[in-house]
């Protein structure tokens, strides 16, 4: 698209499939983040209706690794072979 001009329709499909695409990739990785943390830091049997202080730590910590691993591998993927 040119400075200054209106993006054609091809354009527009093109920005509306990138963002539909990420769009996807950000639900996946909110739903594999859920799963994940929830079956290591939440105990089977519920005992109380609020998460307790071990819950809520082992939680932060791992949204955090997980996180800064998503991160390293998207670097790592985005940078050319040496």
């Amino acid at each position: 698209m040119a400075s200054g001009k209106l993006p054609t329709e091809a354009e527009k499909e093109q920005i509306f499939g990138m963002a539909q695409t990420e769009m996807e990739y950000r639900v996946e990785l909110f739903n594999r983040l859920t799963a994940t943390c929830f079956n290591k830091c939440i105990e089977k049997r519920y005992k109380e209706s609020e998460l307790h202080l071990g819950e809520n730590s082992c939680i932060d910590r791992c949204v955090s690794k997980y996180m800064q691993v998503n991160n390293l591998v998207g670097q790592l993927l985005q940078t050319p072979p040496m």
